[in-house]
Formats: structure tokens, sequence, C-alpha cells
């Protein structure tokens, strides 16, 4: 028997381009020979739809081609298809009207419905809100093989790998004892930094307790904030990776299940980044190659998907804009992108030219608009109602605020995306001005703190993606192969580049950061080092310490309490940022609850 998989990109909400996926994909399944086709959760409608399941327009038409896609597929072949389908008995029962589920497709028609019993509340999840949990674990039987269908979160909750109790039961391990041959997994896992090998580990873990492979279909692409980073896997009786497709793109594998060995054998890979000879594994798992490649997903899939084809975005000279502009480019093709410098009269000279370098690096639009004149126009309407008050926080505001408006104005003009290019460690303390730089349509690197941001341009450098800037022409940066530090599911290795290769020109990444709003102004002036502060941020806002733990590993508790007290007042600012790509576990935006108004204690 032969089971495909189809790692897809859904688009929300597009329930006849999702179908035209799937389609395709049986048809290329049937074309190999393949038994059986397995595709993400909610593959047909995206993941996560979120209040669109409140419409009941959308279940109608999701249940409508779902029974045409059943009629539309090979005949010879059984596909598994991810949907929400009404739950029959929610008045009667008060329960939710949904339920998500896999769909066995077969011979023309739905043969069977299995329903996911565990609904994730956690992190960005809120699945509660909309579906009613199955009650039961189920499969289904190709010739004399039983095989389990489970739905993302259900093969999640493993005790002992956990190392903690679980209240809600093991739907895996109920399969097990119901005596299946073999696992399907249809999945929606977002991506975070190192996630992929926890993945993996943890199913290799419930394989080798239970003696039960399991082929695992992750959805991939960027949906809002949320990435996908696809990284499909299958794992056979001894608990061994035996395939892996590709991570942050779209794949398609095919995998043969042995009767006689009960076991998944015979690897057909449809992956070109397999390191041949090497144990198929995720390691290392967590990478600037492995971050840098999830932010242009995001980016390309954010710009695709909301129907944009150009962004813009404020070039400062300082390192935040350069990777900012470095991942728009590599994602969307550095002819969509353009770069706007609007220097004040407290621009230093390098900043200028630093943008100016980084531009013809990345082969970047560019335009210069200086604000000098836009601040005195601005001091004199306010000149009367700010008259003997020195110059402070106000002023240096404005300045941000013109440029926010400037670069809105071009937006609206052309159409362009904006791109925000604050990070974490400013999201988290604050370090940033409403209506100014935080103004746009998406914000790339908010959850990427300030040391990754430094470390991730050192890589790109390193890795020479784009052209030596002594040449006349950039290169296609979408043509450049990513360096994956030798690991399967990012893309294999690239050669070094050549002497003098830099793609973020060596200044804005040796300088001191700076908002450069007003003379001789560093960040350092308000903020502790960037190595303490994010190691701090860290330990407050991922790992959930409190100031005397924080403390307790050789931090001073004054620098603490004052870096928790700003975390707690920017919540408003927060609030009001744009949609910001999640990386970690723990980013601001979806799966970030805090009230604005709260007690100071916490």
């Amino acid at each position: 028997m032969k089971i495909a998989i189809a790692q897809l990109n859904p688009t929300i909400g597009d329930i006849f381009g999702n179908a035209n996926l799937i389609l395709e994909s049986a048809q290329k399944a049937a074309s190999e020979g393949a038994n059986i086709l397995l595709t993400p959760e909610l593959s047909l409608i995206g993941y996560p739809p979120r209040d669109l399941l409140m419409n009941p327009s959308f279940i109608a038409a999701a249940g409508d081609k779902l029974q045409q896609l059943a009629q539309d597929l090979p005949g010879e072949l059984a596909v598994i298809v991810g949907t929400a389908i009404p739950n029959p008995n929610a008045v009667k029962a008060g329960g939710k009207s949904l339920f998500n589920c896999a769909v066995l497709l077969a011979n023309g028609s739905i043969q069977k419905v299995f329903n996911k019993r565990l609904l994730p509340t956690y992190d960005v999840f809120d699945e509660d809100r909309y579906f009613e949990p199955g009650t039961q674990s189920d499969f289904f039987k190709l010739g004399n093989i039983k095989i389990g269908i489970t739905v993302c979160e259900d093969v999640w909750n493993n005790e002992e790998f956990w190392g903690k109790r679980s209240y809600v039961g093991e739907p895996f391990l109920d399969l097990v004892k119901a005596g299946v041959d073999l696992v399907l997994n249809l999945s929606a896992s977002p991506y975070a930094a190192g996630k992929r090998g926890v993945r993996s580990s943890m199913l290799q873990h419930s394989v080798m307790r239970s003696g039960i492979p399991i082929v695992y279909a992750n959805q991939v692409g960027g949906n809002d904030d949320i990435i996908f980073d696809g990284s499909s896997f299958c794992i056979n009786r001894n608990g061994e990776l035996i395939q892996v497709l590709a991570s942050f793109e779209t794949d398609f594998g095919v995998i043969e299940y042995d009767e006689a060995k009960r076991d998944l054998v015979d690897i057909t890979s449809q992956n070109p980044t397999e390191v041949k000879g090497a144990p198929l594994s995720f390691s290392p798992q967590v990478g600037d190659a492995e971050i840098w490649a999830a932010l242009v997903l995001g980016v390309r899939d954010y710009v695709r998907k909301c129907g944009f084809s150009k962004v813009v975005l404020g070039l400062s000279g300082g390192i935040d804009s350069a990777l900012v502009a470095a991942i728009a480019s590599y994602a969307i093709g550095p002819e969509n992108v353009l770069g706007v410098l609007m220097p004040s009269p407290y621009s230093s000279d390098h900043s200028v030219n630093d943008a100016l370098e980084l531009a013809k690096n990345l082969g970047i639009g560019m335009e210069m608009l200086p604000i000098a004149d836009l601040m005195k126009a601005y001091d004199r309407t306010l000149g009367n109602l700010f008259v003997d008050t020195p110059f402070g926080i106000a002023e240096e505001n404005i300045q941000s605020r013109i440029r926010g408006n400037l670069l809105m104005a071009i937006s609206n003009k052309f159409g362009h995306l904006l791109l925000s290019t604050g990070n974490k460690s400013e999201m988290a303390v604050g370090y940033c001005t409403l209506y100014g730089d935080m103004n746009g349509g998406l914000a790339v690197i908010s959850d990427v703190p300030k040391t990754r941001v430094y470390s991730l341009c050192h890589w790109l450098n390193a890795a020479g993606i784009g052209k030596d800037k002594n040449e006349a022409e950039p290169l296609d940066m979408r043509s450049q192969t990513l360096p994956g530090n030798n690991y399967v599911g990012v893309v294999p290795p690239c050669p070094p580049p050549p002497f003098g290769n830099e793609i973020i020109p060596g200044n804005i990444i040796s300088k001191a950061p700076s908002a450069e709003l007003k003379p001789g102004q560093i960040d350092q002036d308000s903020l502790p080092a960037y190595d303490v502060l994010d190691d701090i941020l860290l330990r407050l806002i991922e790992n959930h310490e409190s100031v005397k733990q924080i403390v307790a590993v050789g931090h001073d508790e004054a620098v603490v309490a004052r870096i928790v007290k700003l975390v707690r007042q920017a919540e408003f600012k927060r609030r009001q940022a744009p949609p910001g790509l999640k990386i970690s576990d723990r980013a601001f935006g979806t799966g970030w609850r805090m009230p604005i108004a709260k007690s100071s204690i916490y």
C-alpha cells in the first residue's frame, strides 16, 4: 500500500482554490500508484479560519465543495481531507455547532468522518470557541490494514513524553488499543524556533512505546501572524524518521506500507534537500537559517494572500530596517521593494550613506524625503502651546510620526504594503512610537529579539545571498540558495560567498544602535545592553519567571524591576501594533492576551 502526503499551502476561506490544490495532489498521487492521499488539518478551508466558522454560508459552501471534490477525485484513490462539518446534535445536546474533522473520500462520496477530540485553547489556538470535541478515536480499513486517523492535537497528548498527567486521555493510545496497524495525522502545527525537532521527538517516542508507525502531514505557509513550516514526516516502527518533506515550502511525497512487515518502508523521497548517507533529523533545532526561511515565507504569503504585489518601508541606516529590507527583497523580489530614507537634522551622514549602500546591495528602489522643513512646520504650529517647555519625548516622537505619515501616504497612493521594522526587544519595553515607526500592515521582526537581529545579519552576510556590491546589477535574490547548516527540511548549504560580498553594510552592524531623534542619542542611553535586556525578556516573557528568579541568575534587581515595569506599561502600544510574524513560543499577537488596565503587582 502506498501513501501520498500533500504538504499544502491553503488560503483561508478560498474553498475553491484549496479544493483545486487537493485535486491536483490527488491526480499526482494516483499517477504514482498511491492508494491513500493524506492532506493537512482543515485543508479545504485553511487554518485557522477563526470567526469565518460563524458564517453559515461559509460552512454550507465548504460542505457543497466537499461533496463535489469527492466526485472529482480519481476513483481508485482514498483521500483524507481536513474540513469543518456541522454538529447535528448541537442544539439538542447544547454543544458547539461544528466539528473539526478528517473526512475519508473514496469512490465518489464521503465514506467516513473522524472528529478531532482534543481542542487546544493555548497560545494562538481557540478551537473550543467553535468546535465540539469528538468522543472517540476511530479507524478505517483498506484491505486488511487498519488505519487510525488523528487530527493535529490528538497526537500531542503524550503523558510519558511531557512528564505530566493528562486528564483528557490520549487518542493515539486509544487507537493502539483498537489494534490499528498505522496512524495518519492531519496537522496544522504552527512554527516556532526549535519546534520541528520537538514534534519529531514526541512522535518518535509515541511510536517506540507502541510499535505503530505514523505518517504526519503538516500545513505549510503564512496565515496572518502565524507561520506553518510543513516539515511533514514518516516514522517507522523503530522510531526512525524515514522520510521528511521540505520545510517552509509546499512538497509532496510517497511512502509504502509493507503489510507483511507491518511497517513503513521503501522511501520514495520527493525532497531534494535530504542529506544522503546521514540519519534524518531536524537538528540543529534552532538556527538563523531556519528563522530566516520562516520570516521570508511569512512575508511572501502575507503579501500574496492580502492581495499586494509591492512593499514600502522606512530605511534609517539602522540594522532593523536593513534586515527587514533584506527579508522583503528575498521574499518578493527587490524590484517590488521601495525603501524610503527620511533624514532629519539629527541623522548622521553615515546613516544616510549606510542606507544608500544597503539599497544598492539589495537592488531595491530608493527615495529620499528630508523632513527638516516638516519638523519646522510642527514647531511653528505647536510653538504657542509648547512655549517655555524643554525639548523632550513629544518633540522626538514628532519626527517618527512625520516619517510614519509619509510612509502611509506612499502606501495609500501606490497601493504598497507598509512594513514596520521594530524588533521584539523594542516592542516589549515600548521603545517604539505609536503612529510613527509602528505604522504598517505587517511587523516583520516584532518577534525577533535585537540580539537575534544581529545574528541574522551576520549569518546573511556569511551566506552571501545577493551580489558583490562592486558589480553593476544585483542578483535575483529569489533564485539564491539558502544555507541550511546541513539539516533536513530547510535548503542545502551553498558555497561560501566571495570576499567582500556583504549584503548588510558592515557599518550598520558595527555601529551603536540609535533612533537618532536627538543629538548623540544611542539606545543604551535608555536601555540596558541588548544581551542583558534580551535575557531578561526571554526569562520574563517566554519562561514566565518572576523578578526574584531573574535576579537569582545574576541580573541587577533594579534593572529587572525597571524592565518589568516598561513591559507592563507598553501593553497599550502593542495592542495597536500591526500583526507580527510569530517565530517563538510566546509572541506579542494572537496568543498574547494581557489586559491593558491591570494591577502593578504582576
